[in-house]
């Protein structure tokens, strides 16, 4: 069982992975629209930026939303812990 969740896992890693790496470059994609927008100017511009805010940016939010699910069930299928201290990592007396 553990081996089969382990195989999941490692897909859902390349789907978070690449997915985020996308939704990463089409926001950055919506600084480019406004400077073309605000190069255009008039209505051309107001009609590409408002494209931008109202149709554009909900679906990179919502696509980052469910990446982040798979991001979290990796995590979880995987059986790793995140913010919590690993035995490499383990305090030493000092700290305590």
């Amino acid at each position: 069982m553990k081996e089969k969740l382990k195989k999941i896992s490692d897909v859902f890693k390349v789907i978070f992975g690449y997915g985020i790496m996308i939704v990463l470059f089409l926001g950055g994609l919506t600084f480019f629209a406004y400077v073309v927008a605000i190069i255009i100017g008039g209505d051309t511009g107001l009609a590409i930026s408002t494209w931008v805010y109202s149709k554009f940016i909900p679906v990179i939010i919502y696509a980052s939303t469910i990446l982040i699910l798979f991001g979290l069930l990796t995590m979880y299928m995987a059986g790793e812990k995140a913010l919590t201290p690993s035995k490499k990592h383990a305090v030493h007396e000092g700290e305590k």
